[in-house]
């Protein structure tokens, strides 16, 4: 049996740039798509003897805006796809879409020829957010954009939001929230806000009061956990919730460190031991397919520990987590250390294990940045157990510091939410 592979197409074009966006994408390019699509195949028929090592079981297109693309150059990459490797019947196969570039007819195409899923950008429910960060639509045009996918065929709808947007308040977040949930997507994506250099926003509003501080945002997530599990969506990574079985697979292959292929400026690959990405510029990709030259922009071969600081960076952020025996097989570390420093977070109501398995609770995913780095240090002090003549008395017992100013912020958290179970009744 052929080992999986996820594949990620990305699509730079978009009709314009949103104000807090910092993925590689352009604005006003719709003269370069012809040429860009002629490139993109090429490069991924020269792929083909590779891809054919594997079976494809996810295929994700992103942006940029590919529904902007249109969806029979989408539909001509899925067939170049197809023909040169080993595309699963049961693939989960991803378009990002925007409200205004969705039509009935286009949603209806993708439908037929195989795509099964598609990722909305819906972003609030409030039309005056939406015009200040820079969307093109308002919230009742992607009501209509949702609908008419349902009218096209697709069982497989995500949302995405953002919360901590200048000027949004809790019920702001809250109304964005239940709208979306009126319409039963199955999987919601919601992303708290953060200012990228570079970005519009960030010249604007950087350091403005007008934005919601760390810990309004820090409840909005609180509340969003809270409302969409209470609704059946089951938080399986930070920023993502889905109903039963709905769960994204190609999201899960990053957090899951499982292998997959990129084609595109900016575009990510990582398979076996080997990492690398593309160019973030248009023209210098197109003219490398061209002309047969290089395209990396950066070239890695993972070392054995490195990937093991990986694998517990990112099973810490999913609701899987990790357990003592895959940590012990794919890091070929100490437990001791990493099982001492979860029990700790555990005390503090940030950590909890279920079924042999730790992972963070909402409070902890809300610091765990914080709580990842203590991870990180005390696993490096624990590989040192394995080392023949470095005997346990030799080593000196390492104390776990929990970061204090994040346990007065998250006690005081915890009392408004006592305070405010107890006048529920």
């Amino acid at each position: 049996m052929r080992p999986r592979l996820g594949i990620y197409i990305h699509i730079p074009f978009c009709a314009s740039k949103c104000s807090y966006c910092d993925f590689y994408s352009l604005a006003n390019c719709e003269n370069a798509m012809p040429d860009y699509q002629k490139a993109l195949i090429a490069h991924m028929e020269e792929s083909a003897d590779a891809i054919k090592n594997y079976e494809v079981d996810s295929v994700y297109f992103g942006g940029g805006t590919p529904s902007f693309y249109g969806a029979g150059r989408i539909i001509e990459l899925f067939d170049t796809l197809k023909l040169n490797g080993n595309v699963r019947l049961d693939a989960e196969v991803t378009v990002e879409c925007n409200p205004d570039s969705m039509t009935y007819a286009e949603l209806k195409k993708l439908r037929q020829e195989g795509v099964n899923r598609l990722s909305i950008g819906v972003q609030a429910s409030d039309n005056d957010l939406l015009r200040l960060i820079g969307r093109r639509h308002t919230f009742q045009q992607a009501v209509r954009a949702f609908q008419e996918a349902r009218r096209a065929g697709f069982d497989n709808l995500s949302i995405d939001l953002i919360y901590g947007l200048p000027s949004q308040t809790k019920s702001d977040w809250a109304d964005s929230l239940s709208k979306v949930l009126e319409l039963h997507p199955e999987h919601i994506s919601c992303y708290g806000l953060k200012l990228e250099e570079g970005t519009r926003m960030y010249e604007e509003y950087k350091g403005s009061p007008i934005l919601p501080s760390e810990d309004e945002q820090a409840d909005m997530y609180s509340y969003a956990a809270e409302l969409l599990e209470r609704y059946g969506y089951r938080q399986y990574e930070i920023s993502n919730f889905a109903a039963p079985g709905f769960e994204s697979k190609h999201n899960l292959k990053y957090w899951n460190l499982d292998d997959y292929m990129g084609f595109g400026p900016g575009a990510h690959s990582c398979v076996g031991n080997l990492r690398y990405s593309f160019v973030r510029d248009l023209k210098q990709y197109m003219a490398g397919i061209r002309r047969k030259t290089s395209i990396l922009d950066e070239y890695q071969q993972v070392e054995p520990l490195e990937r093991a600081v990986e694998y517990l960076m990112l099973a810490m952020r999913t609701s899987r987590g990790v357990s003592e025996e895959d940590y012990r097989k794919r890091t070929q570390s100490d437990w001791k250390p990493i099982h001492k420093a979860l029990r700790a977070f555990r005390t503090k109501g940030w950590a909890e294990e279920t079924d042999g398995r730790w992972h963070f609770t909402v409070p902890g995913y809300l610091i765990s940045n914080t709580l990842i780095g203590i991870l990180l240090e005390v696993q490096s002090s624990g590989r040192a157990a394995g080392i023949p003549w470095f005997t346990p008395e030799e080593k000196p017992e390492k104390k776990i510091v929990l970061p204090q100013s994040e346990e007065e912020i998250f006690s005081e958290l915890y009392a408004r939410q006592i305070q405010k179970e107890d006048a529920d009744g």
